[in-house]
């Protein structure tokens, strides 16, 4: 497992040169961001995606499962000058109260692959973006290299073999239970497998939802992997981004921007 999924400060610092890097000069093409906007992040985890948008004078709200993960936000924000502009909160997205609350601008960034019933989510999630709002995602197609997030096995074979999650389930999970001794990790990989999203099941449920997509981008190399791995982010070129079967097979990161 690499250092960074163990120390969480770091992991923060990454979501933040991220977003501050390319989601947001990816963005100012379709919505401007400053004091009048409001942000919600989905799956926000620590919120280190939400930092630059805060700094920015936005009012943001970063929304998550995990209530471990919000008291680490909470204490990574203590002392940030806009925090009376933030609102971190620990819930299920289907059981959250906004009072009525919609969002200029709804932000998910490796997160709608984790999410069973993409379907349903997709449907479900309208309600919080206003009627011209603007909603960002960008996730790993489920047929690139590393589409089943191996690279936090343990087992640094595992964590540096690519594709191997493309196997039927059977013997992905014998493969895993080999070289894999944690079974929470097993359990994660394989409900990452069941979740895990393509670019066509995505557009799919896009167009069945009627969203339109305002922008879509797909890159051999996903931006987050500079700060990951130092590697320059590069946009797939235009031939194998109309071929869907090369596109799926080489596509790191997909960026969309969609609106109702």
């Amino acid at each position: 497992m690499q250092e960074r999924h163990k120390n969480k400060e770091r992991y923060f610092a990454e979501q933040e040169r991220t977003t501050q890097k390319y989601v947001i000069p990816y963005l100012s093409e379709v919505i401007k961001t400053g004091p009048q906007t409001r942000v919600l992040e989905i799956g926000c985890a620590e919120a280190g995606n939400l930092k630059p948008f805060l700094d920015l004078g936005c009012k943001v709200t970063g929304i998550d499962i995990s209530c471990g993960r919000i008291e680490l936000a909470r204490e990574f924000y203590a002392n940030h000058p806009q925090k009376a502009n933030l609102e971190l909160i620990c819930e299920d997205i289907y059981k959250v109260n906004l009072k009525g609350r919609t969002f200029d601008l709804i932000v998910m960034r490796d997160v709608i692959e984790h999410i069973p019933n993409q379907e349903v989510f997709m449907g479900f999630v309208k309600k919080f973006l206003k009627p011209e709002g603007k909603f960002f995602l960008a996730f790993p197609p489920w047929q690139n290299p590393f589409g089943g997030h191996q690279q936090i096995c343990h087992s640094k074979f595992l964590s540096k073999l690519p594709y191997f999650h493309l196997l039927p389930r059977p013997v992905y999970k014998f493969i895993l239970s080999v070289f894999e001794k944690n079974p929470k990790r097993i359990e994660g990989l394989l409900e990452i497998k069941d979740t895990g999203i393509s670019i066509d099941r995505f557009e799919r449920i896009l167009k069945k939802e009627n969203y339109s997509i305002d922008k879509r981008t797909f890159f051999l190399i996903n931006p987050n992997y500079e700060t990951k791995f130092g590697l320059k982010p590069r946009r797939q070129c235009k031939l194998v981004s109309v071929v869907p079967w090369l596109r799926n097979f080489f596509t790191t990161a997909a960026y969309y921007v969609i609106s109702k």
